[in-house]
Formats: structure tokens, C-alpha cells, sequence
């Protein structure tokens, strides 16, 4: 069986439509469906539910979809490892990355490793922390920023922990002062992206007996910030989330720190490619610089 076959297979299973699958390889959409039917005749199973609006996975299709992206993987770290021999710098990075990071870290770290490797291809998709490190497991992504717990079995370096702060319009004062207690958010409305509900987020709301009745979500950090700022309610956000975005509110700590942890999840060293290894030392040093050493 040919690796494009495979291209092909992996293509399809990201798109879930053959004429999608078929713009991104620049072929014809019979191509791909004579290809997948010839990988399913090769195999002897069913890859693909065929229905209306595309296709998904079946669950034998499930099942081979990390083999087949390892493969894919060894041959382009076969052919990285062949240019560096050669002398050249050449490869290719997938970056995953939620939009914080997107915002803040990967235009700069992105351009300072142009600088010393500008031939090696970079693209970025965004997503949350759970879809990041599920793509990086299935091996369609080579590097992803999450936040900890990591559930799947990846390498996991962290990286930074990030404060925790509470949104308030302006007109909201602490009595404290410069910090948020117990009293002062007791029986506040509070806003926050319904993905972090399940992490430091949560744990921060719940030492404040924040009930679940109390909580709107919203979609993205922006929108928290609009929502606050009209005087819908508090929010609940990091510090990396808050350094790009305007807004006629203030942001205070909580007496009691919190923070989230945030990741790197990528392929066991043994897998990397040097390429990728290259791109985690640029990630290192870029946040040595800005934050100094952590871990």
C-alpha cells in the first residue's frame, strides 16, 4: 500500500468529506474515493459511514487512524532526518495552540525561530485544551499548548502557571481593596467559557461555594470581557487571557492564589522529529526570557 493512500485516509478523517479532502491534496474527488475503496479492499474492513452531509469514521476506522498517522509521521521524520544529513533545513511543525497562547506567545516565538530556521514549514490550528491534546495523540498535530491534567498518554513538560484573577466592571470595589474575598463575590452572577468548567477554574469557583445556577457561558474570552463590562455578572480569567483584551473593567487577584499550569503535549522524544525537538527549545528559551526559569 502507498503512503498516499494513507495521505489520503488521514485527510479524509480530518475533513469528513471526500471534496474537501480532495482541495487540500489538489486532486479530484474520485481519486480519493477510489483510493479509500482500494485501502478498504486492501484491508478487508469498512473506513468510512457514507451519509448525506460527508463521512465519519467507523469503528475499525477509529482504530487504525493513530497507526496510520504514525506511519505518515515516520516517513516525514525519514525524510527530515535524510535533509539534516544532507545539510539542509527543511521539515514541517503542527502547532496547536488555544487562543491565549495564539494571541500572545506563538507570534513571537514563531518569528524568532524563522529567523534560524526559516525553510522548515509551521502552521497553527486553535482549539481547546482537550481538542489539542487529542489531536496531538492522534498524531495530526507534532506539538500542542494544553493545561494540566493531561488524561492522555503524551510527553507533558509544562511550561507556566498562570494566575487566575477575577473580572470586575469598574465601579466594583473590594473591600479589601486589591483583593477578592469570599464576601465580596457572594451571590454574584458569574460568566466564564463553558471548556474551563472542568479545570482551575472550576476549583477556584468551588472554594467560594459559587453555584452552578450563578455561572453563564459565554464563547470566548472577549465576549466575557463585553459581558462584564455591561454588568452582566464577574469573570473568571488568566492573566495570559487578559493582556491583549480592552475593556472598561479592572481585574483583581482572589485571596486564595490560583492558577492553571500550561503545557506542552507532544510524541514521546523517541518520536519527535528535529524539527519539533528544535521548536520546544525555541518555546524553553522564549519563556525563560519573558517569565524566567519555572520549572
Amino acid at each position: 500500500m502507498s503512503t498516499f493512500a494513507y495521505e489520503v485516509f488521514s485527510e479524509v478523517a480530518k475533513q469528513k468529506t471526500f471534496f474537501a479532502a480532495a482541495n487540500q491534496l489538489n486532486v479530484t474527488p474520485s481519486a480519493i474515493s477510489h483510493s479509500i475503496s482500494n485501502l478498504e479492499k486492501d484491508l478487508g474492513f469498512s473506513l468510512f459511514i457514507r451519509n448525506r452531509t460527508g463521512v465519519k469514521l467507523t469503528p475499525d476506522g477509529e482504530k487504525i487512524l493513530p497507526v496510520i498517522q504514525d506511519i505518515l509521521n515516520a516517513e516525514a521524520k525519514l525524510a527530515e532526518e535524510s535533509a539534516r544529513i544532507n545539510g539542509l533545513n527543511q521539515g514541517r511543525i503542527r502547532i496547536g495552540a488555544f487562543s491565549s497562547v495564539c494571541i500572545n506567545w506563538l507570534p513571537d516565538i514563531i518569528r524568532e525561530f524563522k529567523k534560524s530556521y526559516p525553510e522548515i514549514e509551521l502552521s497553527v490550528s486553535q482549539g481547546n485544551f482537550n481538542a489539542v491534546a487529542e489531536q496531538v495523540r492522534l498524531g495530526t498535530l507534532d506539538i500542542g499548548f494544553s493545561a494540566l491534567p493531561i488524561k492522555e498518554k503524551l510527553e507533558v513538560i509544562p511550561l507556566h502557571r498562570d494566575p487566575i484573577y477575577c473580572v470586575a466592571p469598574e465601579k466594583f470595589k473590594p473591600a479589601e481593596s486589591r483583593i477578592v474575598t469570599a464576601d465580596d463575590i457572594r451571590g454574584k452572577n458569574f460568566i466564564l467559557q463553558q471548556i474551563d468548567y472542568d479545570r482551575d477554574t472550576k476549583k477556584a469557583l468551588d472554594t467560594y461555594d459559587v453555584s452552578l445556577n450563578s455561572i453563564d457561558y459565554s464563547i470566548d474570552d472577549a465576549s466575557i470581557i463585553a459581558m462584564v463590562e455591561s454588568g452582566l455578572g464577574l469573570g473568571i480569567l488568566p492573566e495570559l487571557a487578559l493582556q491583549k483584551l480592552s475593556g472598561n473593567v479592572t481585574f483583581y487577584p482572589f485571596k486564595e492564589h490560583f492558577y492553571r499550569t500550561i503545557c506542552l503535549v507532544t510524541h514521546t522524544e523517541a518520536k519527535q522529529t528535529p524539527s519539533t525537538k528544535a521548536f520546544i527549545k525555541a518555546i524553553q528559551d522564549y519563556l525563560q526570557s519573558r517569565y524566567g526559569q519555572e520549572w
